[in-house]
């Protein structure tokens, strides 16, 4: 069986796909990036995640990259208005970054390279242990309540710190998170799978899962890890291999044969069935890969389709 109820979110506006942005300035440069945003919108797109740690793992970038090519093309565009924005603070958790006086900072920071006076979607990027949890719901309460940050979300959070948080929001009588962005695909199923899924689905928690192609490994573009060898994505590529991945590539593929789909469609498509997931997250290099996501969101897997995936998982 699917699992059938994935959830309306005001976010997602347009067709249910979040495009990634942390290409923006690392795989691709300002004009190929702006090339992608305006074929995303085009085909219906939206929602638009990023933070301000993107790219600040590329010799020579600090970090802001990914928002500043957004802002630009934002107002370039004349489009802010229609779209969804969602950035982060606190990439890789280091101790201290959701404190109020980190969390402030950062977000003007955001908003400026954004050029913008409010952001969608406010994620903490990473669970900061180090700092009360006190502190850190207010924090992001804060900066709901001066209107910087219309929704609030948390990033990478275990189920028991994310109900810890929501417990905290709810003493202090200030606004909790409602969105959630886990990893989350066909080959990285059991850190969401489970009291996560379901405590979103009990707080009525959107989730908005990252990598739902792994890194690229579920295009079917790659046959063996020698495809990928020397590339920026060698890291999580090795990760989705080992996590059972040729199997499973090997049964995603024999169902988008079937369907007449490509790989990458019917995997971010099967996302798209799951308990508490609003849409999923994808990056995209060209606009011809925006295209092929965009049909994935379009796509409607009927149960024994998904039944088919999940019997070879």
């Amino acid at each position: 069986m699917a699992d059938a109820n994935p959830v309306d979110h005001p976010a997602i506006t347009g067709i249910p796909l979040v495009l990634g942005g942390n290409v923006f300035g690392w795989t691709i440069d300002r004009d190929r990036s702006f090339a992608v945003l305006d074929a995303f919108f085009e085909a219906g797109g939206r929602m638009i995640d990023t933070a301000e740690g993107y790219s600040n793992w590329v010799p020579g970038n600090k970090g802001g990259e990914s928002e500043a090519i957004i802002g630009e093309w934002m107002e370039s565009r004349g489009v802010r208005s229609e779209m969804r924005i969602g950035t982060k603070t606190g990439q890789g958790g280091p101790p201290g970054a959701l404190r109020p006086e980190a969390v402030g900072p950062a977000l003007e920071g955001s908003l400026e390279r954004l050029r913008t006076d409010y952001v969608d979607l406010y994620y903490a990027h990473r669970d900061d242990p180090t700092t009360p949890l006190d502190e850190a719901v207010d924090a992001f309460g804060t900066a709901f309540r001066s209107g910087q940050a219309r929704e609030l979300g948390a990033s990478n959070y275990t189920a028991e710190r994310l109900a810890a948080a929501l417990e905290t929001a709810d003493r202090l009588g200030t606004q909790p998170f409602t969105v959630l962005q886990p990893l989350y695909n066909l080959v990285a199923r059991s850190s969401f799978e489970g009291p996560l899924q379901d405590l979103c689905v009990a707080r009525g928690i959107a989730a908005l899962p990252y990598y739902g192609l792994a890194s690229g490994f579920l295009s079917g573009k790659y046959r063996s890890a020698d495809d990928w060898a020397g590339s920026d994505r060698a890291r999580g590529l090795d990760q989705a291999a080992a996590d059972g991945g040729w199997e499973t590539l090997a049964a995603l593929r024999e169902v988008a044969d079937d369907l007449g789909a490509t790989p990458a469609q019917v995997a971010l498509a099967w996302l798209n069935t799951r308990r508490a997931i609003a849409a999923p997250l994808a990056s995209a290099t060209s606009p011809e890969q925006v295209a092929d996501l965009a049909r994935s969101a379009r796509m409607k897997l009927d149960e024994s389709v998904s039944a088919r995936l999940n019997a070879r998982l």
